[in-house]
């Protein structure tokens, strides 16, 4: 796969969800540090044919999680994306289902723009170009990469968790995905096929 020149970085904390992942500075200054903060792991994604299109890297950081993606073979346009409640992606040809749903222990409604949500596996939006590339860096402070004593739902737990790349657009408030449609693209996060990435793909200079 090559993957082509495209630049789309979405800082989650930056935009307009920042109510709704980001927290408060109050909410901050009550919570201990990760104790894996800088701990890092990437994980191939695959579409429904299982060929692979890109990398998703996570890295814990002080109070939430950074998401790193380079993906490519997309339509072109935005995808929901969302972090799944179990790391299976073998079930490529029936569409990903054996992830499960989103991961949301709390039981809130799907979407930054709902009024009673976000849950905890929301995501914005991944962003392809014409061609089909995206490249995104997004943060989440709703989640932790390895459980820890604070409670938060951890992406790297006994079963594992699932970034998934859906056809459509994830409108935010729409139950209970968003009109994300289909998924076509999927990454394992666990603590078998989790591994420590040295870098992200970096894309090829044209001749």
């Amino acid at each position: 796969m090559r993957f082509r020149k495209f630049s789309s970085a979405l800082l989650l904390c930056a935009s307009a969800f920042a109510f709704a992942s980001c927290g408060s500075k109050n909410e901050n200054a009550s919570e201990a540090v990760s104790r894996n903060l800088g701990k890092s792991v990437t994980a191939d994604i695959y579409n429904n044919k299982r060929f692979f299109i890109g990398k998703a890297t996570l890295t814990q950081a002080a109070h939430g999680v950074l998401v790193q993606i380079v993906a490519d073979s997309l339509t072109p346009g935005k995808h929901g994306m969302h972090f799944h409640e179990r790391g299976l992606c073998e079930d490529h040809a029936d569409g990903f289902h054996n992830a499960g749903g989103h991961i949301m222990p709390g039981g809130k409604p799907h979407g930054f723009l709902h009024p009673k949500g976000p849950h905890e596996g929301n995501l914005p939006n991944l962003i392809a170009d014409e061609n089909g590339f995206a490249r995104t860096e997004i943060y989440t402070q709703s989640l932790y990469l390895f459980p820890e004593p604070n409670g938060k739902p951890a992406i790297i737990d006994k079963d594992g968790s699932a970034l998934i790349i859906h056809a459509k657009p994830d409108d935010h408030f729409t139950q209970p995905i968003g009109g994300s449609g289909e998924r076509v693209g999927c990454a394992v996060f666990n603590t078998d096929t989790a591994v420590i990435p040295s870098s992200l793909p970096k894309t090829p200079k044209k001749k």
